[in-house]
């Protein structure tokens, strides 16, 4: 089991203390740090300007959204860090949701499976340098037609100036539902999984094997990697963790996407918690917040933690990983948890 810590994106300021926190992460032996983003701070920024004072942990985002820009720039971002780097860069994509995707960057959110196909493949062609980068589209066209609206019909296929560092920058991929999870084994490196239940393991472990099986997939279960954002809190008052995390747990639930369609919403009910869903989304749509955060049962809650005594989260740690997972991504805010969280792996 590999160690990762996951900073995320910023609240209204910038995360306190990241520059320590990443160097005790280091220090302890973790394998990578992340930065995410979401309508605020980008992801890329931050993991370059904290990366740079790093020799040895890599440096991944989760993830980096596809809407905020190209496939072309993004891999532009890439080749720029892993070269800075020495070769530590890990690329997470994820596709966001339609409030941000059409509400943010004013792009239509259809068809995510196949845009996230295509710019994968995009990246994967500017990375490898073989030829000019051209693509057929639908959604990522190169060159943008001669014949669409406003085209001067003078774009031409161009390859990246700079060689990359590394062709093969591995590649994950955030994903939720059944057909997302089986994809991404099929064209990716990694999963990155926000919601990991172990009550959940044996269904994403099949999703993940049919992605394996189709012809042509990229890797196997023996060399791919999952990644599991996860709170974990040692400690031996249970009732306090859960309340601290019971907010974030309502939040995604309530409010990180549309009534009509919400990943997370959905990746719970799939967990059994249909009623406490429906309660805590109304609620909170409705502006009451407070209510919808208290509606969140503990067990909604531990769902997703480790949390426990040192030996209990250790017992817990191996649980996870019998089901498959080779990271925890976890989102620790103090060097006391970090140094601990390394004795237990």
């Amino acid at each position: 089991m590999k160690l990762g810590l996951q900073l995320g994106y910023w609240g209204a300021d910038p995360i306190p203390d990241a520059p320590e926190l990443i160097a005790a992460a280091e220090e302890c032996g973790f394998d990578a740090v992340f930065t995410a983003e979401s309508w605020g701070s980008d992801a890329y920024t931050p993991l370059a300007w904290w990366g740079a004072a790093t020799s040895r942990i890599r440096l991944g985002t989760a993830v980096a959204q596809l809407s905020a820009r190209p496939p072309t720039s993004l891999a532009m971002h890439a080749l720029t860090l892993d070269h800075l780097s020495g070769g530590r860069h890990i690329i997470g994509l994820g596709v966001s949701g339609p409030q941000v995707v059409e509400g943010w960057y004013g792009q239509p959110f259809a068809k995510p499976l196949a845009r996230t196909r295509e710019y994968v493949q995009v990246v994967r062609d500017v990375l490898a340098r073989t030829d000019k980068v051209t693509n057929a589209g639908p959604h990522y066209p190169l060159p943008y037609p001669a014949d669409a609206p406003g085209a001067t019909g003078l774009g031409k296929p161009l390859k990246p100036i700079t060689h990359p560092l590394r062709a093969d920058i591995p590649i994950w991929l955030g994903a939720e539902g059944p057909k997302n999870v089986a994809q991404t084994a099929e064209i990716a490196d990694g999963w990155l999984a926000i919601f990991f239940s172990l009550g959940l393991a044996e269904q994403y472990n099949a999703w993940l094997d049919e992605g394996f099986a189709r012809p042509g997939a990229r890797r196997s279960r023996e060399d791919f990697e999952v990644a599991a954002t996860v709170q974990v809190v040692i400690t031996d008052d249970v009732a306090s963790a859960v309340d601290r995390y019971r907010p974030s747990t309502a939040l995604y639930v309530g409010g990180m996407g549309a009534k009509e369609k919400n990943f997370h919403a959905e990746l719970y009910k799939r967990m059994g918690y249909g009623d406490a869903v429906d309660e805590i989304m109304h609620l909170f749509l409705s502006g009451k917040k407070l209510e919808a955060i208290a509606a969140v049962p503990d067990e909604m809650v531990r769902e997703t933690m480790l949390v426990g005594t040192a030996d209990e989260v250790r017992a817990q740690i191996k649980e996870w990983e019998a089901a498959g997972v080779t990271m925890l991504m976890v989102t620790a805010r103090d060097v006391e948890t970090i140094r601990e969280l390394a004795t237990l792996v």
